[in-house]
């Protein structure tokens, strides 16, 4: 036995023993999706699969090369250039996945000169991206302001970068944007923002929290988001200053040597877009769902369509998943290390396409569930 075979037995008899153990398990289309990302309903949208097909007849179902070559298509311009309407942002660059975005930003706008002040809940996502940068990295107690303001007034390198999610993805919780927006500004900062779970969900129209900061110096703030989550397709896009895309471009080494995004994803994510800004009351009707749901749990209503539900033990969230499911409901199921506290989790999350009969259901089963976990 190879002593790489002995490792990797070592590591998943360490994993079973704690409750960790993964497997990959086909979607089970009976159950009611509690656990997707799909907040608004638009990844089966009838006009938002069309739009998909067109764009894979028009330009192939790859784009071919990565986009500074042959793959940069009038496509990948029409969306970015309404994504940077949409979030009253200047300039959008659009990336194959929203994991490609986060890293490119990151690693692209810090160097050695570079303080990255993390948010200790931030996503694994960025988290990589920070352990990639080649500036010194501090990390801070979630959502702690004071924390940030020490951490910016005691560093020693010439730039800063502080990297929150405006709705985090585990918590549910929203970043204290605005006083970290000041933070920035006073002490010559820039702040990026993860909008993945507050596009379509939060903000006005579901623009995310972002849309409404009033930032001095607006090229200080730089927004990463998926459009895979309320806008249903896949992909990545950062929002920032022209100057900062142009940056992204010349050296972000996740655009730079990664084909470019699939033409039917953008052209998915386009008329999703277009669906949610011609019917905003998807935004009101997901944020209903996710309080009622909440409100059933015993939990405050979420910033936006995540609720976390903390359980005693891995082994209690598996059993509760699996007691939801056998009631007809799916749940996420959050435990160490896709959860930085190391607390497990259940994570229920609201989607706009719910049935009232199946969020009534869901609010009668869910107490008693919870109940026997907490």
């Amino acid at each position: 036995m190879s002593g790489l075979t002995r490792w990797l037995a070592a590591q998943r008899a360490a994993r079973v023993s704690g409750g960790l153990e993964r497997r990959l398990v086909v979607r089970d289309e009976s159950l009611v999706d509690l656990a997707g990302n799909d907040y608004l309903g638009l990844a089966a949208d009838p006009a938002v699969v069309e739009a998909a097909i067109r764009a894979a007849r028009e330009y192939g179902v790859g784009a071919g090369s990565s986009r500074l070559v042959t793959g940069n298509l009038a496509i990948h311009e029409q969306l970015q250039a309404e994504l940077a309407e949409f979030t009253k942002r200047p300039a959008a660059l659009a990336f194959s996945t929203g994991y490609h975005a986060n890293l490119g930003a990151v690693t692209a706008l810090a160097d050695a000169d570079t303080l990255i002040v993390s948010d200790a809940h931030i996503h694994a996502s960025l988290v990589d991206a920070c352990r990639l940068a080649r500036g010194g990295v501090r990390i801070v107690p979630h959502n702690d302001v004071g924390a940030v303001r020490d951490a910016l007034a005691q560093r020693t390198e010439t730039r800063a970068l502080v990297v929150v999610e405006s709705i985090y993805s585990v918590l549910g919780d929203a970043a204290p944007l605005a006083e970290l927006a000041t933070l920035c500004t006073a002490h010559d900062a820039t702040l990026l923002v993860d909008e993945a779970h507050a596009i379509g969900v939060a903000g006005e129209g579901g623009r995310g929290l972002g849309y409404d900061l009033d930032l001095a110096e607006p090229e200080r703030l730089v927004m990463t988001a998926t459009l895979s989550k309320a806008l249903g397709a896949q992909g990545g896009v950062v929002l920032a200053d022209p100057a900062v895309v142009d940056h992204l471009v010349n050296t972000a080494r996740a655009f730079i040597f990664d084909t470019g995004l699939a033409p039917p994803a953008a052209g998915a994510a386009r008329a999703a877009l277009e669906t949610l800004t011609a019917r905003p009351e998807l935004v009101a009707r997901v944020r209903a769902h996710a309080a009622a749901l909440a409100e059933a749990c015993g939990a405050a209503p979420p910033a936006g369509a995540v609720l976390s539900v903390p359980i005693a033990s891995p082994e209690a969230a598996v059993q509760a998943r699996d007691d939801l499911a056998a009631q007809g409901l799916r749940v996420g199921c959050f435990r160490p290390p896709s959860v930085p506290d190391r607390v497990s989790r259940l994570r229920i999350t609201a989607r706009a396409s719910l049935a009232d009969i199946d969020v009534d259901h869901a609010c009668r089963v869910l107490p008693t569930i919870i109940s026997r976990g907490g």
